[in-house]
């Protein structure tokens, strides 16, 4: 804007020096006329930084630095209870509270469970990652969790996005908290927070930050009318609007005779990436000056969708250190939990289910690498990682199966 102000003036002194007589009263104008020139564009910049100051200040004025629960708090939503972080029923998972728990921790290191209900397929908590935010490096992390991750739980069906509702049902609303110990169980530590996002505040969130540029890899067509579904998307990069974003992030293949894109085989893994990929221009969105501008409209998004024990001033905080650290969202690093698949007979649906079993050695590395909030490294025996041999006989790291019905 400044340059355009800035040349369209100088076109104007122009005009006018060249009405002028020649001489030295001719010079003398124009040397005037850049030296307002100046001083116009001094007091401009000066406006600027007065009303990013000014922005700061209010949003300084809001962080709250986090305070890490212990024991993990229940989770709140609008500031209500939603639930006692463990239910009547609930029993100690193998290695809960283990080694790690004496251990010290990382100073400003921060860890997320971050879960994604689908609403519109009837609530399941399909999207389930993992974060980390080391502030005092810049450092993030992200790993994917596979709804079909097998887990060492006491009933039949044993993955992963099964814990939540079994949990809400058995155990009274207690769904998040077994989740997050089921996570911990994985990876040897409890996050510190949860996240739930329901979904459809994503097309919120995108809209309250002016939409969001991102390249769809690859044309998207899939059509549910059970579940009021229709993805329509066209590849390429390009700025979505919120109902685009809702789209994309739903997708997980192709139907209604349209051809599955090369590369991709519906599976979850592909999905993954994709939501992957979509958090990265998301937060980039999120971290641009101009949005600041935006908070409240932010907090009130977040204040209707999200459910965790963070505050919006905690949120405030986050990005305050990501902004002033010069964290940069392109060096967030992201995978998926390694792991290989495997079949099990399951004895209540009458079929094989498919699951994917986490490789722990591999699992264990990038744990300690990426997530781990102590300064110790976390060991193997405080995992309890599931195996399935080739007679479908279930045994874990830990040396007890949980399910007393299971082939063993």
């Amino acid at each position: 804007m400044s340059e355009k102000k800035s040349s369209a003036h100088g076109s104007g002194t122009g005009s006018h020096a060249s009405g002028a007589p020649h001489g030295s009263a001719g010079g003398r104008r124009i040397v005037r006329g850049k030296k307002s020139g100046g001083r116009i564009a001094l007091i401009v910049l000066a406006v600027l930084a007065a009303v990013v100051l000014a922005v700061f200040a209010c949003y300084r004025a809001w962080a709250r630095r986090p305070v890490i629960p212990t024991p993990p708090q229940p989770s709140v939503s609008g500031g209500q209870a939603v639930g006692p972080s463990q239910g009547p029923n609930h029993t100690a998972l193998p290695g809960e509270d283990g080694p790690t728990a004496e251990n010290t921790r990382k100073k400003d290191f921060y860890t997320f469970l971050i879960v994604g209900r689908d609403t519109g397929g009837g609530g399941n908590t399909d999207t389930i990652m993992l974060a980390a935010y080391d502030v005092v490096n810049q450092q993030a992390a992200l790993m994917s969790i596979p709804r079909d991750t097998m887990v060492n739980a006491p009933w039949d069906v044993k993955k992963i996005n099964t814990v939540y509702s079994y949990a809400e049902v058995s155990e009274k609303g207690t769904g998040m908290a077994s989740l997050r110990r089921y996570v911990g169980s994985l990876v040897g530590f409890e996050p510190d927070f949860t996240v739930t996002l329901e979904w459809a505040a994503v097309g919120e969130l995108v809209e309250a930050i002016g939409g969001v540029y991102f390249d769809v890899p690859f044309y998207m067509h899939y059509v549910d009318p059970a579940q009021k579904l229709y993805i329509d998307q066209q590849a390429g990069y390009r700025l979505l609007s919120g109902e685009d974003a809702m789209q994309v992030v739903r997708w997980r293949k192709n139907n209604d005779g349209v051809r599955q894109p090369a590369g991709t085989d519906g599976s979850d893994l592909g999905r993954v990436k994709l939501q992957q990929s979509f958090v990265v221009a998301v937060l980039k969105q999120c971290l641009r000056l101009e949005n600041l501008s935006r908070l409240e409209e932010l907090a009130g998004v977040f204040s209707r969708n999200v459910t965790t024990e963070l505050s919006a001033g905690n949120l405030v905080w986050f990005a305050e250190k990501a902004l002033l650290g010069g964290f940069s969202p392109d060096e967030l690093y992201t995978c998926s939990m390694p792991g290989t698949g495997a079949w099990v007979y399951s004895r209540t649906v009458g079929n094989r289910q498919s699951y994917m079993l986490p490789k722990a050695e591999e699992l264990l590395a990038i744990v300690n690498e990426r997530f781990n909030p102590y300064e110790e490294d976390i060991k193997m025996e405080s995992l309890d990682i599931m195996s399935v041999d080739g007679e479908g006989r279930l045994s874990s790291s830990t040396g007890v199966v949980r399910d007393v019905n299971a082939p063993t």
